[in-house]
């Protein structure tokens, strides 16, 4: 069983940052591509960063290139997501995902964590 545990989600300032974390166990973290997502209130769940397992490859939507920055440390089985510049159209619910293939979190996730909540203030 994989298990996704999320935080680092809180109530900040437009222009303000926030450094999510998302700590994977029980299987190899290095096999898997991880990802982040967000959903607000009415609207779909988007994907706001892809990492593939050895972080070779990363891919962001246009939505949040250049603000948004997904990393992931294998040797503490952590995936984050610092968030620069907020808007408050930003403000969701943001989750981690992981997956056996980089593609996949294009829209999915195999396994999902709990969600943390990230809310901008205007």
């Amino acid at each position: 069983q994989v298990r996704l545990v999320e935080s680092g989600g809180g109530l900040v300032q437009a222009g303000g940052s926030l450094r999510l974390s998302c700590v994977v166990s029980g299987r190899t973290f290095s096999t898997y591509a991880m990802g982040w997502f967000r959903q607000a209130p009415g609207k779909e769940r988007e994907n706001v960063g892809r990492i593939s397992g050895l972080g070779q490859i990363i891919n962001y939507p246009d939505s949040v290139k250049g603000r948004f920055t997904i990393s992931r440390d294998n040797a503490k089985n952590t995936v984050y997501l610092q968030m620069n510049s907020l808007k408050p159209e930003d403000t969701a619910v943001y989750y981690c995902g992981a997956a056996t293939t980089i593609r996949t979190l294009q829209h999915e996730a195999d396994y999902w964590g709990q969600g943390t909540q990230v809310t901008v203030s205007s």
